[in-house]
């Protein structure tokens, strides 16, 4: 269980949770100006540039895969393994969305869209609408952000500027979203930070929201060993202190690692759904961008990507 959340704390985009969307769009940045990028933010680097200064400047340093192997070999492993999940993460669903709009939908919703910028980079079908729901400083951050660099979203966006905790559902059909048309969802980046209990009730709405033929995908996580999260922090921790990074977020306060989580495949699967799972390293080994470690429980903390659709009742 996370130690630092409370059931109405909030954030803005350098504090708490809005901190990792400014860590995630880091790894994205870092990613699109590498030699061979498997995706390309070309908006990542500006958003992560007016957040001020945090940890996620250490993703963008050059030479810090250099400076973190003399320090700690094994640990360069770790960090190229960090980095290359995001970008496969992103691709993992940049292409969900892309068959979802290639199968006719032209409905999404980005659930905690952090600074998720597929509003304004994929190449949407004209007619497609999409919400973005996250708590308002964060929404209010992006938009000014990229409104000040004269960036255009590529389809119709609108803010949903709500908690999840909240009454997101009404609040998304004010918005104008239509439930009996099919949608494609996203729960990226999401899941780890809410309860069990709220996870759960979450994919509940999601259903009573989508109508046959819609679509979801999410980055699922499970329990894990809370020996093994141990050793990870300290490892963690002592490189960052070894470095002179600067830590203003420890992640797995933010977290829930709870023992009672549903699968999200097997929950799907229960609930009207027809859902499949990849194991994000599974993946990472396809695209070539999996680091062999000699912790043979590293990968367990990695997760799993689910993709479903909605059948039709009865």
């Amino acid at each position: 269980m996370s130690s630092l959340r409370s059931h109405d704390d909030t954030w803005d985009i350098a504090t708490s949770v809005g901190s990792t969307a400014v860590m995630v769009a880091a790894a994205r940045a870092k990613e699109t100006d590498s030699t061979d990028p498997l995706i390309r933010d070309p908006y990542a680097r500006v958003l992560v540039s007016g957040a001020g200064p945090g940890m996620w400047e250490s993703f963008l340093e050059d030479g810090m895969q250099d400076r973190i192997a003399e320090a700690d070999p094994a640990g360069a492993a770790l960090f190229a393994n960090m980095l290359s999940y995001q970008a496969v993460r992103t691709h993992f669903f940049d292409r969900f969305f892309a068959e979802s709009v290639e199968a006719g939908i032209r409905q999404v919703v980005i659930l905690a869209s952090g600074l998720d910028s597929r509003a304004y980079r994929l190449p949407w079908p004209v007619g497609t609408v999409i919400y973005e729901i996250d708590q308002p400083k964060v929404l209010e951050y992006k938009s000014a952000t990229l409104a000040a660099q004269g960036v255009p979203a590529t389809a119709e966006r609108r803010e949903v500027a709500i908690d999840l905790r909240q009454d997101w559902p009404a609040a998304l059909k004010a918005a104008g979203f239509d439930p009996n048309r099919p949608t494609a969802w996203l729960a990226e980046g999401l899941l780890m930070y809410l309860p069990a209990e709220a996870q759960d009730r979450l994919f509940e709405q999601i259903t009573e929201l989508s109508a046959a033929g819609s679509r979801v995908s999410a980055e699922a996580v499970r329990h894990h060993d809370e020996q093994r999260r141990a050793r990870m922090r300290e490892r963690w921790e002592k490189m960052a202190t070894d470095l002179g990074i600067e830590r203003n977020v420890d992640i797995q306060e933010l977290t829930y690692n709870d023992p009672g989580r549903s699968d999200v495949t097997d929950w799907l699967n229960a609930h009207g759904w027809a859902a499949s799972g990849t194991v994000s390293t599974d993946e990472m080994r396809r695209l070539g961008r999996w680091v062999e470690v000699a912790e043979e429980d590293y990968q367990d903390g990695f997760s799993t990507f689910v993709v479903a659709e909605r059948q039709p009742a009865g």
